[in-house]
């Protein structure tokens, strides 16, 4: 998938197999694109934690609307600031007190399935990059020609 091009279409609802008044205490649902531990290797700014206001799993808002009993569904475009990495989306279920009481994802435990990439727009264009060979080559051009002429009034000076 490509940052600020392409779309990815979320859904999720309670898991009908759970007892009735499970989702009682439910008022509002956040859902998030999350980094996948791959994604996560040497990078201490992505790094899961148990304690979820530690947790760094979880850094871009798809939305957050309040809870229905029904499946919802929400088409979102990526946002054209998510870095290239790969990704799960997890839903938080949160209480009046905005505290998480309950989640699901996307992905399995272990998350390493249902993964998907997304490619960052890189910023490089060909007008950018023919641009600093322009003043790359005027800066040695400049260089040397200061050189010379202090090397001609040095040169004047000693005569």
């Amino acid at each position: 998938l490509r940052a600020g091009e392409d779309k990815i279409t979320v859904r999720w609802g309670l898991n009908q197999s759970l007892p009735a008044g499970t989702d009682s205490a439910y008022k509002t649902i956040k859902v998030q694109l999350c980094y996948a531990p791959i994604s996560q290797v040497d990078r201490a700014w992505r790094k899961t934690e148990d304690h979820l206001s530690k947790d760094k799993t979880c850094q871009f808002k798809i939305v957050k609307r309040p809870y229905t009993t029904g499946n919802q569904t929400l088409e979102w475009t990526i946002e054209r600031d998510v870095p290239t990495a790969t990704y799960f989306v997890r839903a938080y279920a949160l209480d009046a007190n905005d505290h998480e009481v309950a989640y699901g994802q996307n992905t399995d435990a272990k998350k390493t399935t249902n993964l998907f990439e997304i490619q960052a727009i890189s910023g490089r264009h060909v007008s950018l990059d023919i641009a600093s060979v322009c003043f790359s080559v005027f800066s040695i051009v400049s260089l040397m020609g200061f050189f010379f002429v202090e090397k001609r009034k040095g040169r004047k000076a000693q005569q």
